[in-house]
């Protein structure tokens, strides 16, 4: 992930802390990527940062709204945690005042420091109306201007003058009023004369008026008209039509709506547009043979003969996408990156035989890109040739490794097998009784 990233360090201590205004300015453009990451140091030294410590944020916006949130831990040896303003967040402009705060499990909790940063507004999120400018360069154009605009007063006002000469010529609404009420009068006593009458008056025939075309027959009654238009069985509505104009010519999915199932066998490469799921060692050229769980897999293809295809594993949701090539070749799969693989977790490791866990430098583990790294320590070592630890990651072939050792600084031999089991294989030197803990800092490649 691309993040703009603004970094701030803090010395945590009970000396006066004042509000520190930083640098740091973003834009309500920076979408997902506003990122402010904090280096603690206490005493001179990198905070401890551990599974039972929590870091807060506190942030009040410039419109008066507020946000407390849980930091993330970017590296726990370093002290150090990050947060990332959320889409919400961003949009809130102006001055921000905020203040960090790390918490413990036990209930202790330490303020670190208040600080204020920036949120430019952007001009696409601003609401710009241009400002006209008027220019006056010496008083006799002022002067000429206001004579101007008088001689423009005064003719309107004789005009209006003059309308109302005018008014004084017309009839005034009473008396129109009552010229029109004897009118309607009239027109209404005419009217209801006329329709009175019943004896054709003006001699209308049925050929004038398209009678002479209708055969004299019994026609339907109102109501079974509307019974047969109220009749959905045998009519279909607009949207219905549309939906069946446009349907497809097979089915892409199964007649539940779910994902069709892959025999054993079916060539992934030959399988028409849909979607799919099946078991992924019993089909070919699937992404991860290895992989003994079920894929789901969806398929495309263009009226050029172009294919698309998406294999996503179900007990990770790692993701693989690849295409063939209008010529028919395969140009192979890729595996799709996420924020996990490029900035894995780190994880603790359970010891077994008999060795222990150094209480400063745990030992620990990440996966990323399909590498097992190792980091930390443990003191006290088993036998040689003894399991120390057991991983779910396994290498196709063994790994022989050696590390450094704190004490008589040694160097000790490990190996992780084909099983996962990581293996203590002894000393290179002779002087091992010296040795107080080993030190790991490796990455295995995981073929």
């Amino acid at each position: 992930m691309i993040y703009n990233d603004a970094e701030q360090s803090f010395e945590i201590t009970a000396s006066t802390k004042r509000k520190i205004t930083t640098g740091i300015q973003f834009s309500t453009q920076d979408i997902g990527t506003a990122k402010i990451t904090f280096k603690l140091t206490k005493d001179g030294e990198p905070l401890p940062i551990s599974n039972a410590t929590h870091g807060k944020l506190y942030m009040r916006m410039a419109d008066g709204s507020a946000f407390y949130v849980n930091t993330e831990v970017g590296d726990a040896f370093e002290g150090v945690l990050f947060y990332v303003l959320t889409d919400d967040q961003i949009k809130h402009a102006g001055t921000v005042t905020a203040e960090l705060y790390v918490s413990y499990d036990n209930g202790q909790s330490l303020s670190v420091h208040k600080f204020s940063f920036e949120i430019d507004k952007a001009l696409i999120d601003a609401n710009i109306a241009p400002l006209a400018e008027y220019y006056i360069e010496d008083f006799e154009d002022l002067k000429t201007d206001i004579n101007k605009t008088t001689d423009e007063i005064n003719q309107t006002l004789n005009e209006i003058k003059a309308k109302f000469n005018e008014f004084e010529n017309i009839e005034t609404k009473t008396g129109a009023q009552e010229k029109a009420n004897v009118a309607e009068a009239n027109a209404k006593a005419y009217t209801d004369l006329h329709a009175a009458k019943t004896d054709n008056p003006h001699k209308v025939t049925k050929s004038q008026i398209g009678l002479a075309n209708v055969d004299n027959v019994k026609q339907a009654a109102k109501t079974d008209f509307d019974t047969h238009v109220a009749d959905n069985v045998r009519h279909i509505s607009a949207s219905e039509r549309t939906k069946w104009n446009g349907s497809q010519l097979y089915r892409l999915t199964s007649n539940d709506g779910k994902q069709n199932l892959l025999a054993d066998g079916t060539d992934l490469l030959s399988t028409p547009s849909g979607f799919y799921y099946g078991i992924n060692n019993r089909l070919l050229n699937n992404p991860d043979p290895n992989d003994l769980g079920w894929f789901s897999y969806e398929i495309t293809e263009g009226t050029s003969g172009r294919k698309k295809l998406t294999a996503t594993a179900s007990y990770n949701s790692t993701m693989w996408y690849g295409t063939v090539h209008t010529d028919g070749s395969f140009r192979g799969w890729r595996r799709v990156l996420t924020d996990v693989d490029i900035s894995p977790s780190w994880n603790s490791v359970t010891l077994v035989n008999g060795a222990v866990q150094d209480s400063v430098y745990p030992f620990k583990f990440s996966v990323s890109n399909n590498v097992l790294w190792l980091r930390g320590s443990f003191g006290t070592l088993p036998s040689s040739g003894t399991s120390v630890a057991k991983f779910t990651k396994k290498p196709t072939q063994l790994v022989d490794f050696v590390v450094p050792t704190i004490g008589s600084y040694g160097t000790a031999r490990f190996a992780l097998t084909t099983d996962g089991d990581l293996r203590y294989d002894g000393m290179m030197a002779n002087d091992s009784a010296g040795v107080s803990r080993v030190s790991f800092n490796i990455g295995i490649p995981l073929w």
